[in-house]
């Protein structure tokens, strides 16, 4: 912009801006259809050779071309955009999957669109009314509450979806998440191998994430079976009050076992793993010689002590199957009955599921 001046009185003029390339100039830069560059911008790079792709992109990049999705959106009947709801978007778990659908959709040509309800239900139904105004083509929901009704509502309209991690028992949608009883199986194996014979099982409140319910159903059943015996301890977030559940579990006399007999914490999620390292360090309770194994690996696991023992959940696999999900019901969104796929953690072993001495 620049001003010029008319006696004492100064002229404002715009200076335009620079006119967009088009499609048709793309085409012509990378030597290829206008036909074969829509495809390219609107996810249909499967029907193009790679050599095609790349000479299209190249000259993409070379003009500074930038596709309107939405007025392509507008002209085909199709958004390009998915929505993602996500519980709480402090959770490592949540970032390190939504990192997953992001670079999922990136490859099929869509677009991502993240709302954060903050285990807040009645602000997860202001975001579901948000995402459907966009006209989205399909949602990924990491449910704070129980947004039945009207999740199934949309799917009643055509909407396809995919539940997260957490499940709705009476909404028909495809689920994608951790195979928990797996999960807890292997924990307690590990820590049976390693000579830990009672347990102390640490969760979050069970009342509204069906993960959680899932893992300690299964503590239960997988204690006979290993001849361990063990006790479950839900946490609200009161720091206090989970250490002295720790303090009594560590320092009680038991007479159902003969001998000195290691005990271990076993801990439901990341944020779970975090509060007991604190009540464990604060009661200077050794690590390896009081185990600890926590599902979710986080950064700081391998960096505390001799190392805290995880279960890696496949968190970029699952957000890709979230995807490969959608994709499939896009088509047809009733066309097969809802699925749930399960994916197997990783063990990670470390000194804190070492006993000494």
């Amino acid at each position: 912009m620049f001003a010029a001046y008319h006696g004492n009185v100064p002229i404002t003029t715009v200076k335009p801006m620079p006119r967009r390339p088009t499609i048709i100039e793309v085409a012509r830069e990378a030597g290829a259809s206008k036909t074969s560059v829509s495809r390219y911008f609107s996810g249909e790079r499967e029907k193009l050779s790679p050599t095609l792709c790349a000479r299209i992109a190249t000259a993409a990049l070379r003009l500074d071309y930038r596709p309107n999705q939405m007025a392509r959106g507008l002209k085909g009947g199709r958004s390009r955009l998915v929505g993602m709801l996500v519980a709480d978007i402090r959770n490592p778990f949540s970032v390190a999957v939504m990192h997953g659908v992001e670079r999922a959709c990136r490859e099929q040509g869509l677009a991502l669109l993240v709302c954060n309800t903050d285990n807040d239900p009645e602000l997860e139904r202001t975001h579901l009314a948000l995402m459907t105004s966009y006209q989205v083509e399909g949602l990924i929901i990491n449910a704070a509450g129980s947004p039945d009704a009207e999740l199934q509502a949309l799917t009643d309209h055509g909407m396809p979806l995919v539940l997260l991690d957490r499940d709705l028992g009476t909404v028909q949608a495809d689920l994608v998440g951790l195979d928990n009883a797996r999960a807890i199986d292997l924990a307690l194996d590990h820590l049976a191998e390693q000579g830990y014979g009672e347990l102390l099982y640490l969760s979050e409140p069970t009342e509204l994430a069906s993960p959680r319910r899932e893992r300690l159903a299964r503590f239960h059943e997988g204690l006979a079976a290993r001849r361990l015996t063990g006790e479950a301890n839900t946490m609200d977030g009161n720091d206090q009050e989970l250490q002295h559940a720790i303090e009594a579990f560590l320092t009680r006399s038991d007479n159902r076992r003969s001998g000195d007999v290691p005990r271990a914490l076993l801990c439901a999620n990341g944020a779970v793993t975090l509060a007991a390292t604190r009540a464990l360090r604060t009661l200077g309770a050794r690590l390896g010689e009081t185990g600890l194994l926590g599902i979710d690996e986080l950064d700081w696991c391998k960096l505390v002590g001799p190392g805290i023992t995880t279960l890696a959940q496949p968190t970029e696999a699952i957000g890709r199957q979230a995807v490969t999900c959608l994709l499939a019901r896009l088509p047809n969104p009733a066309e097969a009955r809802p699925r749930k796929h399960r994916l197997e953690p990783r063990l990670m072993p470390r000194g804190s599921t070492r006993p000494t001495g």
